[in-house]
């Protein structure tokens, strides 16, 4: 980069050595956190693009902040961020020729299944796996032929057929089938009330989406379903990189980010981010429409994948919930079960995808929980934000609750309402007693269940009502002893 500037390398190494030698430590670290430079973890080119990004944005980003910390600006953003660039460039080229010799020599079985064991189950495996068979047994009534073709002229009668078969038998003169985008074509149908609402528009290109499915909650009885389909941010992705060449795929699908997925989450580029777009074909990802459904006053009853869509039935259960108007911000506030049993806020950085905290029963519901007390297959998790976890940036704003008073440096998880009630009633009712932690019994004692859990919670709050200082200072440093060396994680 310094043969981009008139003046000679001689000139620029007394000033920018520091912040070179600064970013070489920093990227390594982050690379090895991040499984970049971990054998095994880098296994396709999806892989290799996700890992190789993050870890370099992350590694940039916090030696610019530390930069900018020592507030020293003498630095060439030329060669700061163009080295940056020419690395990552280097790192993806070298990266796709080893993918690419190492796709060519696997070919046994006995490798093949190696290689599953890495892979990470595709959205497609999760809904197959669990509740996309399309299947329903407790509606009997005759499907309305008229409402069948009203599907076929819009669909065709392959879809036709697929959306019949996830939707059962509940298509009845009760039943209404549009395409729309509007709010107005659903404030607006004949009847007061209907026991089954299809849309087959997909729901990317409709611009005030809340409002809309608030809409679809006001014209349904208690208990009517509601049908729709999204194109998810992962189907997205597949169909721009099957779209163009090699090389040139990803350069399209970088741009592409930028202006759908990063212009419209920040207030300033907004408009921007509008006005070349109209708002039209926007990326939501599986969670995020899931999210917004559930908030909406639903219950998802199944997906199922038809298409090049993702389709959605949800059941109405009640009436929608209050929206958050800060649902993108980077910082997060989660409601969660104090001392005494009052509500308390906690601080985070945002690590899942919007609105998915309004489904975290759908989660329980399908994949349970895993070892370590978390739900297994959280598809609620950006890739960013599983980088986060890895090395606690996403906790950084706990400290302000530790600061305030809510929360002191060892003790109990503070739990969502929902986690707090999957806990037996004696431990309940024990842990509401004491003010929850930033480092909990989980690191000192790794339990691999929830009843686990439960035992190492209940004997941490035994050894803290004999010698409260002791029993702290002891869990603080095994802690930190298991995170240290024995790669402890809450994931």
């Amino acid at each position: 980069m310094v043969w981009t500037k008139p003046a000679s390398l001689r000139f620029y190494l007394p000033s920018h050595t520091p912040f070179f030698l600064g970013l070489v430590l920093m990227w390594i670290i982050v690379s090895l956190i991040n499984g970049k430079m971990h054998r095994g973890k880098i296994i396709n080119f999806t892989s290799l693009f996700t890992r190789v990004l993050s870890s370099n944005i992350i590694a940039v980003s916090i030696t610019a902040l530390f930069m900018y910390s020592m507030r020293d600006y003498d630095y060439s953003r030329t060669i700061v961020l163009g080295t940056a660039l020419v690395a990552t460039f280097l790192e993806l080229l070298l990266g796709s020729v080893y993918i690419a010799f190492k796709k060519a020599m696997v070919q046994d079985y006995e490798e093949y299944e190696k290689y599953k064991t890495y892979k990470k189950p595709s959205e497609y495996d999760l809904v197959r796996g669990f509740n996309g068979n399309g299947v329903h047994t407790d509606e009997q009534a005759e499907v309305n032929q008229g409402i069948v073709n009203a599907i076929e002229k819009e669909c065709g009668s392959e879809m036709t057929q697929a959306i019949i078969k996830m939707t059962g038998r509940k298509l009845t003169d009760h039943t209404a089938v549009l395409s729309t985008t509007t709010i107005f074509n659903i404030t607006s149908l004949i009847h007061e009330k209907y026991n089954y609402i299809i849309n087959l528009h997909k729901i990317n290109d409709i611009k005030r989406l809340d409002e809309f499915i608030d809409a679809v909650n006001s014209k349904l009885e208690l208990k009517g379903y509601f049908f729709c389909c999204v194109e998810t941010k992962d189907q997205r992705k597949r169909r721009l990189l099957k779209k163009y060449p090699p090389l040139l795929n990803y350069i399209y699908y970088f741009f592409d980010f930028i202006v759908k997925r990063v212009l419209p989450k920040i207030k300033f580029t907004r408009g921007i981010y509008l006005f070349l777009t109209r708002g039209e074909n926007a990326v939501i990802s599986r969670a995020e429409a899931l999210g917004r459904i559930s908030r909406a006053g639903f219950m998802i009853k199944q997906e199922s994948f038809i298409g090049n869509q993702l389709c959605i039935e949800a059941r109405k259960s009640g009436d929608p919930l209050a929206r958050n108007e800060n649902i993108y911000g980077p910082l997060v506030v989660l409601p969660r079960i104090g001392k005494a049993g009052n509500i308390i806020k906690v601080y985070k950085l945002r690590t899942m995808h919007p609105y998915s905290e309004y489904i975290q029963d759908y989660v329980y519901r399908l994949h349970d929980i895993q070892d370590g007390g978390k739900f297994k297959h959280d598809f609620r998790i950006t890739s960013w934000g599983a980088v986060y976890r890895k090395i606690w940036l996403d906790e950084l704003p706990m400290l302000f609750n530790f600061f305030s008073g809510d929360m002191k440096l060892v003790g109990i998880r503070p739990l969502s309402k929902q986690y707090f009630e999957l806990y037996n009633k004696e431990v309940q009712e024990r842990r509401i007693k004491y003010k929850p932690g930033l480092i909990p019994p989980f690191y000192a004692d790794m339990p691999e269940d929830l009843e686990a859990i439960q035992a190492s919670e209940l004997k941490y709050l035994d050894a803290f009502d004999t010698h409260p200082f002791i029993t702290d200072f002891r869990y603080f440093w095994k802690s930190v002893w298991n995170i240290m060396f024995h790669k402890a994680r809450s994931n």
